[in-house]
């Protein structure tokens, strides 16, 4: 598949996901679904790493003349990996 539609697949992959815990967080701060105690703050917390190290990559990539489609994907995976792993964290039922 072309490496600018499997990015944007990617992008679209996390935007789902960031949507996803969104409102995950919104139940949880309304009293409908079951989160941690810390959700609010971890909430907070976990951006600044997550674009510092996304934009670490993607100034990386670009330093290294990748193609604009190599650099989108390495700045999208820091985020990406973060929404992943907060949406199946979040989706489970306790």
């Amino acid at each position: 598949m072309n490496g600018y539609m499997t990015t944007s697949f990617a992008f679209w992959r996390m935007m789902t996901e960031a949507q996803t815990v969104i409102a995950y967080r919104t139940f949880g701060m309304m009293g409908l679904w079951a989160v941690s105690p810390s959700e609010n703050d971890r909430m907070v917390s976990e951006k600044m790493p997550a674009f510092l190290a996304a934009s670490q990559a993607a100034t990386m990539a670009a330093m290294t003349g990748k193609s604009p489609d190599k650099i989108a994907a390495a700045w999208l995976r820091p985020i990406g990996g973060k929404t992943r792993a907060n949406q199946k964290r979040l989706s489970k039922m306790r």
